[in-house]
């Protein structure tokens, strides 16, 4: 078993891992819309997903997948009104992949979050 860190302050206080890789599956924990570099996060929804998704690349490149692994996706976003304004992300980083995926509306543990991304690759 594999563990990847992003160096999030969020992984070491809460305990867990970025992404875990076992066999031929790579799970990787809901990212939020921060730069982990800088620990900044843009107010714009769309720009957050855009993160996520950067975020979501640099973890499975490290653990040796790719995008087109990824076979689920879970969204959480903080209002069902930001799935519009998120859509053309979503859809340009996973239209030709077409995971499984499910969008939930809840509250995240920040209010400058707006969405959390979390998915699964596979390489079979």
């Amino acid at each position: 078993m594999k563990h990847i860190s992003t160096g999030s302050p969020f992984e070491k206080t809460m305990g867990y891992s970025r992404a875990v890789v076992k066999g031929g599956w790579c799970f990787v924990s809901g990212v939020t819309g921060y730069d982990y570099s800088t620990m900044q996060i843009p107010e714009d929804a769309a720009a957050q997903a855009g993160n996520c998704f950067e975020t979501i690349r640099s973890v499975l490149k490290e653990a040796g997948f790719s995008m087109s692994d990824i076979v689920r996706v879970q969204y959480t976003v903080t209002d069902a009104g930001l799935a519009e304004h998120i859509a053309p992300v979503l859809g340009a980083a996973l239209s030709e992949i077409r995971p499984a995926a499910t969008m939930v509306i809840a509250g995240l543990i920040r209010p400058e979050m707006k969405i959390e991304i979390e998915v699964t690759a596979f390489k079979g």
